[in-house]
């Protein structure tokens, strides 16, 4: 992974202290708001921990709804930051609770939003470091290949493991995406509850939208 300098940390965490609201949810693609900031987009399977990661970024307990019932997040939903970028957490995949005519209808919208969205700058693809790239996840990889949109990996729960696990399952996440055309180079290995790697995802994401203070 790429280095970050303290002074791109300390950028990364002031502008991430700045407000953050939730926007709206959009069932449908013709609801979506102007493309007039740069956007970054969060996707994963259910119950992957994207609404705790979105809200330890921010550094808010409520800003994101997190759920007991996995797949709960059927929209797309956006937060602003500040005015400075777009925080989009997409619908999660691989729940089982719901008709297949459900979620078709929630992961083709989530495809429509990636195709078409001029201004997203980059997906960040969490996967539980307990369980690395699993194949419900080939299905998500091979949609952003196609829809040729930058994606990262972030390894999410790395408090859960032991110790030097992480790192294997790091560099297998790494070896596994090295041939994929739209895949990002590195893997950010990160931890909600205890603020791990989060500084450094912050900052990744502040270098890949050119958001200022």
């Amino acid at each position: 992974m790429d280095e970050f300098t303290p002074e791109e940390l300390e950028e990364g965490r002031v502008l991430f202290a700045r407000p953050a609201t939730f926007v709206l949810g959009c069932a449908k693609i013709e609801q979506l708001p102007e493309p007039d900031l740069p956007e970054i987009a969060f996707a994963g399977r259910s119950n992957v921990g994207k609404s705790s990661l979105i809200n330890g970024l921010v550094g808010m307990h409520k800003l994101a709804r997190a759920s007991n019932e996995p797949g709960r997040t059927r929209e797309v939903n956006f937060f602003d930051l500040d005015g400075k970028m777009r925080l989009v957490d997409l619908p999660g995949y691989g729940w089982a609770k719901a008709s297949r005519t459900t979620v078709k209808k929630f992961q083709d919208l989530g495809r429509d939003y990636l195709r078409g969205r001029v201004t997203l700058k980059r997906v960040y693809l969490l996967i539980d470091s307990r369980h690395g790239l699993k194949k419900v996840d080939d299905e998500a990889l091979d949609a952003l290949d196609l829809a040729a949109v930058s994606y990262q990996i972030v390894l999410t729960k790395a408090d859960k493991l032991k110790k030097g696990e992480a790192e294997k399952v790091q560099a297998a996440t790494l070896k596994a995406i090295a041939k994929r055309p739209a895949a990002f180079p590195a893997v950010i290995v990160t931890s909600a509850e205890k603020g791990v790697g989060m500084p450094e995802l912050r900052a990744e994401i502040m270098r890949t939208t050119g958001a200022t203070l």
